[in-house]
């Protein structure tokens, strides 16, 4: 069989050994073999740093995110073949569609965040300016940008698309490279995947090397600037963060380890209800899904006392139509574990467990498969158990394959602190219609949780279900469950970025930023902002128009046109009571409204649209007889690489006579990028 082949330093390594042989999960057959020997892990980061960094840094979050939908679009083109070799790692069509689809499904997510909460700039503004003295010359503001070095990401062996996939997205969006290094032992669909991607020409050189085999000295020469991101085992991520040059560098480390994940069913969940069935399904599925091979399957399955029976005998039933076999063979619903010393680990786990509770369903010795031998293939039955709650094994050992451990609860209090003795949890889950017992369980186990899912018959149907990490939300969790965090949205992206306080002139923020800081300085013409395309719009354009009297008719008018006769602007009597006001006061819309008849251009021009006000704030009453001027500022411009337009945020400062601010907001607007 061929070696799996590396790819670092801008090209292919083949090992000259003869590597190590993986095998297929369900046939035993040899797959492929594996061996990173040779491969020059400093030169490969430092290759990293050099080209892939640059090349990505000089892409806008935008363009890096419009790479990433590409990429997506290229791979699923190439799903048929990932599903194909899928198989081999033990995995039925589900499987494959929860690692795969759900891989690919992280990368357009990530793209689309990138274009929608990300500006078309290389610098993020975290934040508002703060400021730091009386008279405003003195301000600061939170910054971020990328690391410049390597994101380092080492893999588990039971998500082989979607682990690299998941952690690529972010650290690729935030401008780092990232070097991966899969499990071997189902390292040959990692390969493919990573052959697809560089074959595809898409990404920039150096922004992806891979790795077949072990790390050798790769984490000997982690620098501050680069990241290791770990997926596996509690014990392993312990002394990977160990790592003397991780700890002398202060490298930031990350860590998504096993963990026994609960789920919790309420008191009111008789058989019968909803909210019963829901449980037991939840608790076969994740049983059952990968051969239990997740991390965020269910481990401690919570049962109120006097329902034991009922769970116990329900979920045997459901897990007495589940088809073992090979993943081809036609019926199946669970294949085979990832090898055969995946088999025996489960094994040895089980035996711990066992010596405190007893079998509910399955044997883990005995199993019928379809389509595979059963011992030359991986193969293991579903193993259903129960146990006293308060022996300290089912929230200490865990068994990564397809067993479960029933623990009988009597109260509230005591469901929540036997959660808690999990020691920290990826993932937990409550299935209940009472909102109030959900409520005191979430806020009881939220302390040692990363997710929490609240289960019910409103939110079933389109529930994603307790083990499916979204890409949305953060995947990790504390304590034992290695107390890191991945994706979480634009969370994950920051990850790999420096924040930065930058103290300063607003003039020089404004620079450093590429947004218009209050206090920098404007810039006024004869050519009214709203005139100019986005290719003639400048961060500071402004406009200053009025001013404008507010009379007793218009506030009556107002109110009489929109319905609001609020007595604050209608009853003179009422309205001098409120130690607010002390009188009648305009409308705030009115003010609003005002102020966009005094800064608009109202002939056709490069502006095409107002689609928002944010940040709106009134600040001081109007009052009949004040005049109003607004002061408009281009403060952010953000083309859309795909468009022929982009977006622009202007910072409106209504005040009166005084000086004083009124009202404070921004306008957005949608602005050519030519003039037509």
């Amino acid at each position: 069989m061929a070696l799996l082949r590396s790819y670092v330093s801008g090209g292919w390594h083949t090992a000259d050994n003869d590597g190590v042989p993986l095998h297929d999960a369900s046939t035993g057959e040899e797959v492929a073999r594996v061996s990173s020997d040779g491969i020059d892990f400093a030169a490969a980061l430092e290759y990293g740093r050099r080209t892939g960094g640059p090349a990505l840094r000089e892409l806008t979050f935008h363009q890096r995110a419009a790479l990433l939908k590409a990429l997506a679009s290229h791979l699923r083109e190439h799903r048929d073949e990932l599903y194909a070799l899928s198989a081999r790692t033990g995995a039925t069509k589900t499987d494959s569609m929860v690692d795969i689809d759900g891989g690919i499904g992280v990368l357009f997510a990530y793209s689309s965040k990138g274009k929608r909460e990300l500006p078309n700039d290389t610098v993020y503004v975290d934040g508002n300016v703060e400021p730091l003295s009386k008279g405003g010359t003195f301000v600061a503001q939170h910054i971020a940008v990328p690391l410049r070095g390597v994101a380092v990401q080492i893999n588990a062996f039971n998500f082989p698309v979607w682990g690299p996939l998941e952690k690529f997205a972010p650290a690729f969006l935030a401008g780092v490279p990232s070097l991966i290094k899969p499990a071997s032992q189902t390292a040959y669909l990692t390969a493919r995947l990573v052959e697809i991607i560089i074959d595809a020409g898409i990404l920039p050189e150096g922004t992806l090397q891979f790795v077949a085999g072990s790390v050798g000295d790769l984490l000997d020469h982690v620098t501050a600037q680069d990241l290791v991101s770990f997926t596996g085992s509690a014990s392993t991520a312990q002394k990977l963060r160990a790592h003397p040059a991780i700890v002398r560098n202060s490298a930031r480390f990350n860590a998504e380890a096993d963990s026994l994940n609960c789920s919790i069913l309420g008191p009111d969940a008789k058989p019968g209800t909803t909210e019963f069935d829901l449980f037991v399904k939840q608790l076969t599925t994740e049983m059952t899904v990968k051969a239990g091979q997740k991390c965020t399957a269910i481990r401690r399955a919570f049962v109120p006392a006097d329902l034991l029976d009922d769970v116990a005998e329900a979920a045997s039933a459901r897990l007495a139509k589940v088809t073992i076999g090979n993943p081809t063979a036609e019926g199946v619903r669970m294949g085979a574990l990832a090898s055969l010393e995946q088999r025996e680990e489960v094994r040895r786990s089980l035996k711990a467990l066992l010596d405190v509770g007893s079998v509910v369903f399955g044997d883990p010795e005995r199993v019928e498969v379809v389509g595979a031998d059963a011992e030359r293939g991986a193969f293991i039955s579903p193993v259903l158990l129960k146990a006293d709650p308060e022996r300290s094994e089912p929230h200490e050992v865990e068994a990564f394959g397809p067993v479960s451990t029933l623990l009988p609860y009597t109260s509230t209090e005591q469901v929540v602190e036997l959660a808690a003795r999990g020691g920290g949890s990826l993932v937990g889950s409550v299935v209940t219609a009472d909102a109030e017992f959900a409520r005191e369980v979430v806020l009881g186990v939220a302390p040692y949780h990363g997710r929490l899912l609240v289960l019910d018959a409103d939110d079933a149907k389109e529930s994603t279900g307790h083990g499916s990490p979204m890409p949305q939300l953060v995947h990790g969790g504390p304590g034992r469950a290695g107390g890191g965090e991945e994706m979480g949205g634009i969370r994950g992206v920051l990850h790999h970025m420096q924040r930065t306080a930058v103290q300063g002139s607003p003039k020089v923020l404004s620079t450093v930023t590429g947004r218009w800081v209050a206090g920098a300085p404007r810039t006024e013409s004869d050519v009214h902002p709203f005139r100019k395309s986005l290719a003639e719009l400048k961060i500071g354009d402004s406009v200053v128009a009025g001013p404008r009297t507010v009379t007793q008719e218009d506030v009556d008018h107002f109110a009489e046109f929109t319905g609001d006769t609020f007595y604050a602007h209608t009853d003179p009597e009422a309205a001098a009571a409120n130690p607010l006001f002390g009188g009648i006061v305009a409308h705030g819309y009115l003010v609003v409204s005002f102020a966009a008849g005094l800064f608009v251009s109202p002939e056709p021009g490069p502006v095409l649209a107002n689609y928002g006000l944010e940040n709106l704030r009134f600040l001081t009453p109007v009052k009949v007889g004040d005049s109003l001027t607004v002061t408009l500022t281009a403060k952010q411009i953000t083309p859309r690489i795909d468009q022929e337009y982009g977006e622009v945020r202007w910072d409106a400062d209504v005040t009166n006579q005084d000086g004083d601010s009124v009202a404070k907001y921004d306008v957005l607007t949608l602005v050519a990028k030519e003039q037509a």
